[in-house]
């Protein structure tokens, strides 16, 4: 259930933040972002825990030489890759605050935006989210196209506004995490299941406008298959939670189908076609599993 708010609610982030941050070839930004977040005041204590998860380059290297130095820091090694959502799973088993943040290795988001972050989960949020949204947002021309796309699908099947999809920087409630860690990928989807699980499952989720540099090094996305796999997964993720928000849309998109299919064959052929019936078979197959797929969804929450 959601946390209510309370004027003397206890401040969670006040008993230390863990902040994890999954690597995965990045020597020559991950040494920078570790020395920022160990100079980074915000009036708790941190804990940094930074996953390698099976670099290939001098990242080891390199996180080994900043562990060395930084008391705070514990560095949590994969022998092998196993993707970004694995790398933040990991994190999260190792940490033991109440509270945790998320951040990218690659210097492009703003650590000194961690504080109000945390703000919002004192307040009561369970997940507080760095939008890029900020005045300065260094997001490559390429990926614009398919990040509204996808953003614009997302806020429609959740029923909300999403400014940011799958921001990399932000606080959680850890229990938020391990409730709906079964269902968290172990790739880049990571962050997109787990915005679209708490705001189709009432859990307050609260955006904090931030920048987003120039990322050092080269993405690991890759723009046309990633974009085909995250459209499927918020349509899979909506059906796990929501189906209607899936099924009444393609019902409705079948219904108008067969209204044109019957005046057509009515008036015009006055002649009952194949295609209306086949239309209309459709129809009531698509309304049919999507109301036995909500009472499902809905029998599994008692």
């Amino acid at each position: 259930m959601p946390w209510e708010a309370s004027e003397h609610r206890e401040k969670l982030s006040q008993h230390g933040v863990t902040i994890v941050v999954p690597v995965y070839n990045e020597e020559n930004g991950v040494e920078g972002v570790m020395d920022r977040l160990s100079k980074l005041d915000i009036g708790v204590p941190i804990f940094v825990i930074a996953v390698n998860d099976g670099s290939k380059d001098r990242t080891a290297e390199v996180l080994g030489r900043c562990a060395a130095r930084i008391p705070n820091l514990r560095v949590v090694t994969h022998r092998k890759n196993q993707g970004y959502g694995a790398a933040l799973k990991t994190g999260f088993t190792h940490a033991h605050t109440e509270v945790v943040v998320i951040t990218d290795a690659d210097g492009t988001y703003p650590e000194d935006k961690i504080r109000d972050l945390l703000d919002q989960i004192d307040d009561g949020a369970e997940m507080a989210v760095g939008s890029r949204t900020g005045a300065d947002v260094n997001i490559p021309l390429v990926r614009k196209p398919a990040k509204w796309f996808l953003k614009q699908l997302a806020s429609f099947l959740a029923g909300t506004d999403i400014p940011d999809l799958n921001s990399g920087l932000r606080a959680f409630r850890r229990e938020l995490v391990l409730k709906y860690r079964p269902i968290l990928p172990q790739g880049f989807s990571f962050t997109t299941t787990i915005t679209l699980a708490s705001l189709t499952n009432g859990h307050r989720v609260e955006y904090v406008p931030v920048n987003y540099a120039k990322r050092s090094g080269s993405s690991k996305i890759r723009p046309i298959r990633d974009t085909l796999g995250f459209t499927a997964l918020i349509i899979r993720t909506v059906l796990y939670f929501n189906p209607l928000k899936v099924f009444y849309p393609v019902a409705f998109a079948l219904l108008l189908c067969l209204c044109g299919f019957l005046y057509y064959d009515v008036f015009i052929e006055q002649n009952l076609g194949d295609k209306t019936v086949f239309i209309f078979v459709a129809f009531l197959q698509v309304l049919t599993v999507g109301l036995l797929a909500d009472l499902i969804e809905k029998k599994s929450r008692l």
